[in-house]
């Protein structure tokens, strides 16, 4: 679903390794959600949609 609330970007660690350092990037995928939460690894959707919503409400 297309959001105007809602924006990602997709960094190459090895081009910024300054921002693996600051998100303590170990894997992938680190998501970051405003600058706060982080959820590392792939997880299943709908953890997924529930991590984002806990994060949002915060």
């Amino acid at each position: 679903m297309a959001n105007n609330n809602i924006t990602a970007d997709m960094v190459e660690i090895k081009e910024f390794p300054h921002l693996a350092v600051k998100y303590d990037v170990q894997g992938v995928p680190k998501i970051i959600i405003n600058e706060k939460f982080s959820i590392a690894g792939a997880i299943p959707e709908k953890d997924f949609a529930e991590a984002v919503l806990n994060a949002i409400k915060e």
